[in-house]
């Protein structure tokens, strides 16, 4: 859920930006066609791009211990269970939209192709004209919606080569697609947005179709005296739903020169900024072999040197960071997870006085499976030290590791993540006399 909620808000900013980029370069260029191209590029983008995941990793001084994957334990309150977070209430609030608006657009689409059937169809210089009363000058995938149809009135040539061009140049499944990404991104207004910047481009490729055949003032007289309101359905290129006073200033403009073309190449540094900031996880090299699967044992990258033994005790004569075959949990790490799951338990202590967070334990797994020099990396004192301890000390031997077909002596670490049901508030200690009357202990899962 979490994930769906970032994701939604990565590609709205990316939606964003996009609309943001074309109003400041290039708005004003006749460039159609490059800018449709452009538009929906840059909106297929903005959807994949929060998908993507790379690593990118720098030189780190950290330690390169084998690193388990992190396990959570946690508690949930009784009688809880019917209670909504934020979170739930806002993707609830989402996916109610989603719906609403798949039911609109599926309704206009459905009215539209009902309408088409009612109506009569002509074909004409190899395009389908649909002829309906309640019809206004409009294109839908195929048609030419017409009101009435007479090839031999010059207005009526016009129109019917302006929604020609709308045919010929697909301009219907630009706008499919933009209906699915409304789908996705209702409670973005820019998305609206970004669907008035389309259809206006389409209306400019149709409008220089027009007018590469007619006089400009002829066809500016006709827009004129077309004006409509309602933007009809929302597969339509309806003939007349933009400013027109718009449409007739872009027609009267003269063609962009051959130079202003390098105003595209400006899109390639903003697409690499939205990868670096959405897709690139900045990682230390020790820790970057890959992404780790649930279960996984996770090496770090460390140089031949770092290879070398370190003299740790009197007892243990080498002990590895990096082993060609790491150490496992009998039975594998998901019996490991089992283990900690009847185990690990939440001290009664650290929930009375609210303590939660992780802790790191490192251990070394020796050439004959045991887990010794049980210390802790990384803690938040008390109890849930020491119960962290507690469970790595008493569990069952490991398949020690291997160094060049070698038993070897090999670091670990295991981080233990302490969570409370709510963590905002304090258990207080007034409120509880024993262990037994504690809220229930569950393990919450690992990651």
């Amino acid at each position: 859920m979490n994930s769906i909620i970032i994701y939604l808000a990565e590609a709205s900013i990316c939606v964003g930006i996009t609309v943001l980029f074309y109003h400041s370069v290039l708005r004003e260029l006749t460039f159609f066609a490059l800018n449709r191209v452009l538009l929906i590029g840059m909106l297929t983008l903005s959807i994949i791009i929060p998908l993507l995941s790379f690593q990118v990793g720098f030189s780190s001084l950290a330690s390169g211990e084998i690193t388990l994957p992190e396990f959570t334990v946690g508690d949930v309150v009784k009688g809880d269970s019917l209670s909504f977070s934020w979170r739930e209430m806002v993707f609830l609030t989402y996916l109610t939209g989603v719906v609403l608006m798949s039911v609109y657009l599926s309704l206009g689409y459905f009215t539209s192709k009902q309408m088409i059937r009612k109506s009569k169809l002509f074909r004409y210089q190899n395009y389908w004209v649909a002829v309906h009363p309640e019809f206004m000058p409009a294109s839908f995938f195929d048609y030419i919606l017409l009101p009435d149809f007479d090839p031999n009135r010059a207005d009526q040539r016009q129109i019917i080569l302006h929604e020609s061009v709308h045919v010929r140049l697909k301009h219907s499944w630009d706008l499919l697609f933009i209906q699915c990404a409304k789908i996705i991104f209702w409670f973005n207004p820019l998305i609206y947005q970004f669907e008035k910047i389309l259809r206006e481009v389409h209306e400019y490729q149709a409008d220089q179709g027009v007018t590469s055949s007619f006089s400009r003032r002829e066809y500016s007289g006709l827009l004129l005296q077309l004006i409509t309101k309602g933007d009809g359905w929302h597969f339509m290129n309806n003939f007349n739903q933009f400013q027109t006073k718009k449409r007739i200033i872009m027609m009267s403009k003269p063609q962009s020169q051959k130079k202003e073309l390098r105003r595209f190449l400006l899109a390639i540094p903003v697409l690499a900024a939205l990868v670096i900031v959405f897709s690139c996880e900045i990682t230390p090299e020790e820790e970057m072999e890959g992404p780790m699967m649930a279960g996984e044992l996770k090496s770090a990258q460390i140089g031949p040197a770092d290879l070398s033994a370190r003299k740790l005790s009197d007892h243990v004569d080498q002990v590895f960071d990096v082993v060609e075959v790491p150490p496992q949990p009998i039975g594998g790490i998901s019996a490991w997870h089992k283990y900690l799951s009847k185990t690990l338990k939440y001290p009664a202590q650290a929930r009375r006085s609210g303590i939660q967070g992780t802790v790191i334990v490192g251990f070394i797994v020796e050439e004959d499976g045991n887990l010794a020099n049980v210390e802790i990396l990384k803690g938040l004192g008390g109890a849930v030290d020491e119960e962290a301890i507690r469970v790595v000390e008493n569990a069952d031997n490991w398949e020690p590791g291997k160094q060049r077909d070698r038993v070897v002596s090999t670091r670990m670490r295991l981080p233990i993540r302490f969570k409370l049901a709510n963590s905002d508030a304090k258990i207080e200690s007034t409120s509880v006399s024993s262990t037994d009357n504690l809220p229930e202990i569950v393990v919450v899962g690992y990651n």
